[in-house]
């Protein structure tokens, strides 16, 4: 592996360094799937993008699925590009070296973090609908997303998801910059991410034939018909 070496990072040689390796997050969701070895796991999907791929990964596997509310914070004037993340648990963790380049003042990152908090609890809100978080004491996680840019995002997600008493924590992605891949890594149990790529410019969409945004409604919608909707071998 060119620049991953943790001995907990599962990946395919093959399509190292490769953009457009997956037709769709269903396709991702799939690779990720067959990669994995656990026989029995709670599926968290992390928000919106993170939750077509873990309805994917959930159904192939046979295991539950739950959603880890997680929210990048982003900058003021490029809603793509986030300086920390806040999760379920009101928790955060703030890139000061991106704020410091930035030149974001206080006040601006303290209206962030607010923006965002308040995000976060709506979001728990709507895509929760009331229904509290699985008991995960002891249970093994797979903690799914659509990929891993700077990484912040699943960090956060993982350090909360700790919290709630996980006996085995695993992350899975499509897609990861090498970086943010092996920095998750010392976190988990395992990572599971079949295209790892390297170099000074990533971006997720990348990785993809077809890359759209996921509301916020198509987030829910999946969470409301994931009993209901065919298994992810019929899906096109």
């Amino acid at each position: 592996m060119n620049s991953c070496s943790s001995d907990n990072i599962y990946y395919q040689p093959h399509l190292e360094e490769c953009q457009s390796v997956f037709r769709d997050r269903t396709h991702g969701g799939r690779c990720i799937a067959e990669m994995t070895k656990e026989s029995d796991a709670i599926v968290m999907g992390i928000p919106a993008g993170g939750i077509p791929v873990a309805e994917v990964v959930a159904r192939v596997l046979g295991f539950s699925l739950d959603v880890a509310v997680v929210s990048k914070i982003t900058l003021p004037w490029n809603t793509e590009a986030g300086y920390g993340a806040v999760a379920f648990d009101g928790s955060l963790r703030l890139n000061e070296t991106l704020i410091r380049q930035s030149g974001l003042s206080r006040n601006q990152v303290q209206a962030g973090i607010d923006k965002t908090r308040i995000k976060v609890a709506e979001r728990v809100r709507r895509l929760r609908g009331g229904k509290p978080m699985s008991d995960l004491s002891d249970k093994t996680v797979i903690v799914v997303d659509d990929g891993l840019a700077s990484g912040y995002t699943m960090q956060v997600a993982v350090e909360a998801l700790a919290r709630c008493g996980v006996g085995k924590m695993i992350v899975a992605v499509p897609t990861g910059h090498a970086t943010a891949i092996e920095e998750i890594a010392r976190r988990v149990h395992a990572l599971y991410c079949p295209n790892i790529r390297s170099g000074p410019r990533f971006a997720v969409a990348d990785a993809y034939e077809k890359w759209t945004d996921v509301s916020d409604s198509e987030a829910e919608t999946i969470l409301k018909t994931v009993d209901t909707v065919p298994p992810a071998e019929t899906l096109a």
